[in-house]
């Protein structure tokens, strides 16, 4: 297939990466950090969902869901929350911290990245990273569509723990250029970081996939398939063409039946449903990124008219996509 089918989802989901706390703990500290839901206004107004992740520039530290088992994370080590959920980074396991949402907004205002200094429980903005401190970690963001459709999220782990020694060389480049970015604050630090946390997340994403065991299921399985991954590809390359299972299994090489169980075992839906949600992703991603009329992106995305692909838009958003594209177009 001639088109990369894990590059469409990331274009259409519009990634977005920023860096924010240049962090220092020392005197058994502790971190946590609320759910992404209940910060991702203050931190990235306009964005759907944002994930946290940390990397560790000096020191080890431990890093996990509250209320799940942590890891260890040593010097050039980065983990990952795609899903948003509450955790805490800490210098022992066990320890937690406290969470104050209002303390997100009350800093947002602030010249980033924020340099922070954790001693034992008490934490204090400072000026810089505290020299005695028994671990640095540069704590980023990253922003993402959830709707309408986001089939990459779905197929992550709640925790993604990138070891720098398993990984080669880019990660501990990574941490490295993102803590002398973080500490200089030199001009257009904000644009480099954001885009070195995208290009960290896309790499986590197709490493996470090269490990997968051979039987696994979901996504991210299935675009390594023989088969399922060629359907995904078809699709995505031509969602407004009009196909249906027998066009797609002759393509690939499988009936109709077989090409629908083996579909919905990795992917969990059968192909015509995924195709009609992968439409309202790249109709969204139109509505968002042009100005073409929705008749025009209806057609755009193989409807054959403007009220049966509005109907449909609104089944699945909850909102026209007239009114979804304006309310988008006032987002601060």
């Amino acid at each position: 297939m001639s088109l990369d089918t894990l590059s469409d989802v990331l274009r259409s989901v519009r990634l977005r990466g920023a860096v924010f706390f240049y962090v220092s703990g020392s005197s058994d500290w502790a971190a946590e950090a609320p759910a992404a839901r209940d910060i991702a206004p203050l931190l990235m107004p306009g964005t759907e969902h944002v994930m946290e992740y940390h990397a560790v520039v000096q020191g080890t530290c431990w890093a996990g869901v509250v209320g799940h088992a942590p890891v260890q994370m040593a010097a050039g080590d980065v983990v990952m929350f795609p899903h948003g959920d509450p955790h805490v980074v800490s210098s022992a396991p066990g320890l937690r911290g406290s969470v104050d949402v209002r303390w997100y907004d009350s800093v947002r205002s602030q010249s980033l990245p924020l340099h922070i200094a954790y001693d034992g429980a008490s934490l204090q903005l400072v000026e810089d990273a505290a020299p005695e401190s028994e671990a640095t970690i540069v704590c980023g963001f990253l922003g993402y569509d959830r709707q309408p459709f986001n089939p990459l999220i779905a197929a992550l782990p709640r925790m993604l723990h990138l070891r720098a020694g398993e990984h080669g060389a880019w990660i501990a480049r990574f941490t490295e250029q993102a803590a002398a970015e973080s500490h200089a604050r030199r001009p257009g630090a904000d644009a480099m970081l954001a885009r070195m946390s995208e290009m960290m997340f896309v790499d986590a994403v197709r490493r996470y996939a090269d490990g997968l065991p051979a039987q696994s299921a979901g996504w991210l399985a299935g675009l390594r398939d023989r088969f399922v991954g060629r359907a995904l590809a078809l699709m995505h390359e031509a969602p407004a063409q009009d196909w249906n299972l027998d066009e797609l299994g002759r393509r690939i090489g499988l009936s109709r039946s077989a090409l629908h169980e083996r579909f919905v075992q990795m992917i969990g839906v059968p192909p015509m449903q995924y195709l009609a949600q992968w439409r309202m992703q790249a109709a969204a991603r139109m509505l968002l990124e042009t100005r073409s009329t929705v008749a025009a992106i209806a057609l755009d995305v193989g409807y054959e008219s403007e009220a049966a692909f509005a109907r449909a838009f609104k089944r699945m958003v909850g909102k026209p996509p007239a009114t979804w594209r304006r309310e988008r177009d006032t987002t601060p």
